[in-house]
């Protein structure tokens, strides 16, 4: 065995063993293990309709929800990369699932989920965790009140107690709700909802540590069932216990159609969790997770969740602020709340059966009016007209299109307007010749036949076609000095264009100088030919006191300035060399 194959071997075990979890871990689940508890049981009892809710929301029903919370909770808890993150059925997975479930079924999703999981594996393994943290904020916010939105919209048809309408735009099926609730009202069913949601909103400000959307599903079910209310239609038959895993559901023949839905999954996945976590993170002091053990985890319990029946999971904010909120300090607090559901689907299927689902429409209305952040909003919207646009695109995109689209449209437009503003930074500025050791009528014949402009920013794609414009203008001089210590970066076409540049004002008979080239920048010069091209005949200087001396020596060779006085030649003044070229104005 060679050494470099060994070192391979020692680099792969090295990373395997990195997304794995540390002695570190379980020290730390042992610290403080009644405040975990505790937080790990509030955070189930506000997790528990909510996974409900998702479930339904998804269209394979309430038990693929609580399945998800639980198996895909725990070993998110146990692999992931933060140590108060808790995972299971959310929100904006959900917006996502909903069209994949109405074009593949039920098997599709579940195919989609193992297949996204193991994207995610490969993510982790690639260290692809660091680069989720370059999506602009505005998209972030965009999305975030894109997804409220469509949660809200999912949420009217079990609201309103009127059947769920066929077809995956959100609002189509909204408007098919409406003109069905218009037709036969259920006032029972729309009572539930918008009791359930008010006291969660209500009762969040008064009391934000009581889990009031538990106690409101638990008095509408009550209420229900005393009242004989048929208008509340409840959840359903659930099973007594998580499935036996199966890989029945798996289109292996349809792998290559569900590669899109799949990838669309897991970007979400690992966009969402790694967001969650760095939420905790903010919310406390001395914790910071790991974006790659994160990825790893999500893709563990990605791929396991399908197998019991469950839908694909993230990390969810509002249930990981939950938790930091009421006290936890480990990953104990979020396996705690997997137990705690866990024991739920065993012992209460019959009970929780019962749930109106008006009632977890309400608990998912408010749910999704809480996600907006209006201050956030405000202040993003006011930070810069492109901030505000590209929140605006990216929230009106992910309800008119889906999520993955949304983030890439809002990400492609922030690029745009990024390079835009960099662009913009770009200047062409004529500049005085310096007077040196010239005497005022040398210098007044200097300046009518020599001008010089000093380039600052950068010369790339965005920006080269309106310094092209600009320079070739010039108009009623011999020389043009080109000082370019100041470009801070240049790429190919900008390269290019100081080339075409040049060509054309050499045509109309006037010398390009420069000075100051960057050693940084003549390897993309010399690539496009433009470097040879400014290095004719001695044209390329290091500063631009020499370029000056070099525009002046041709302008004497063509009799435009006198003759040099024998006794003090121009050759022989000493080289003075430019290295700050001329300060900024």
């Amino acid at each position: 065995m060679t050494t470099a194959s060994v070192r391979a071997r020692a680099r792969a075990r090295a990373r395997i063993t990195s997304l794995l979890p540390t002695r570190s871990d379980l020290a730390e689940a042992g610290r403080a293990p009644r405040r975990d508890l505790l937080a790990g049981l509030t955070v189930a009892v506000v997790a528990l309709p909510l996974a409900l809710g998702f479930g339904v929301s998804s269209g394979l029903g309430a038990e693929a929800g609580l399945a998800t919370a639980v198996v895909a909770g725990a070993l998110a808890a146990v692999f992931g990369g933060s140590n108060l993150q808790v995972s299971g059925p959310t929100g904006a997975m959900t917006v996502v699932l909903v069209p994949i479930v109405g074009q593949y079924g039920a098997t599709g999703v579940l195919t989609v989920g193992v297949m996204a999981g193991v994207m995610l594996v490969v993510l982790a393994a690639l260290k692809a965790g660091r680069y989720m943290r370059y999506v602009p904020a505005p998209v972030v916010e965009g999305f975030t009140l894109g997804i409220a939105c469509v949660i809200g919209l999912q949420q009217i048809p079990n609201a309103l107690g009127v059947p769920e309408p066929e077809g995956d735009r959100v609002l189509v099926a909204t408007w098919r709700a409406l003109e069905e609730f218009a037709k036969h009202p259920n006032w029972t069913a729309v009572g539930f909802a918008f009791a359930v949601a008010a006291v969660m909103l209500v009762g969040a400000r008064r009391r934000p540590t009581v889990p009031f959307s538990i106690l409101a599903v638990i008095a509408a079910t009550l209420v229900a069932q005393a009242a004989g209310l048929d208008a509340a239609k409840p959840i359903g038959t659930l099973p007594s216990g998580l499935p036996a895993p199966t890989l029945s559901f798996l289109e292996l023949g349809s792998m290559g159609s569900l590669l899109a839905p799949a990838a669309a999954v897991a970007a979400l996945a690992a966009l969402e969790s790694l967001l969650s976590a760095s939420v905790a993170d903010g919310m406390t002091v001395g914790q910071e997770h790991d974006p790659d053990r994160e990825l790893f985890g999500q893709g563990l319990a990605n791929i396991a969740a399908p197998l019991f029946g469950g839908v694909p999971a993230t990390g969810a904010i509002a249930r990981t602020a939950v938790n930091v909120r009421t006290g936890a300090r480990s990953r104990l607090a979020a396996l705690t709340h997997a137990a705690v559901l866990a024991v739920i689907v065993f012992a209460a299927a019959p009970l929780v059966a019962k749930i109106p689902l008006a009632a977890l429409a309400g608990v998912l209305l408010a749910t999704a009016i809480r996600m907006v952040e209006v201050g956030s909003l405000r202040a993003m919207a006011k930070a810069t007209r492109s901030d505000g646009l590209i929140l605006v695109l990216t929230a009106v995109a992910t309800l008119a299109l889906d999520l993955v689209h949304a983030v890439v449209i809002g990400s492609a437009a922030a690029g745009v307007l990024a390079l835009s503003a960099v662009a913009k930074q770009a200047r062409l500025d004529q500049v005085p010749l310096d007077q040196g050791d010239h005497s005022a009528e040398e210098h007044a014949l200097l300046a009518e036949h020599i001008v010089a402009y000093r380039i600052d920013g950068p010369l790339f794609f965005a920006a080269a076609h309106r310094f092209l414009l600009e320079l070739t203008e010039v108009a009623d001089v011999r020389v043009v000095i080109l000082r370019m210590s100041r470009v801070s970066t240049m790429d190919a076409t900008g390269a290019l264009v100081l080339k075409d540049a040049v060509d054309k004002l050499t045509r109309r008979g006037i010398v390009v100088m420069t000075s100051g080239i960057r050693p940084g920048h003549r390897q993309v010069l010399a690539s496009v030919g433009a470097l040879d091209l400014l290095r004719l005949e001695g044209r390329e200087h290091d500063s631009t006191p020499e370029a000056i001396r070099a525009a002046r020596d041709h302008l004497h060779l063509a009799g435009l300035l006198p003759a040099a006085p024998a006794h003090t030649p121009h050759t022989a003044r000493p080289k003075t060399t430019d290295t700050s070229e001329e300060p900024v104005r």
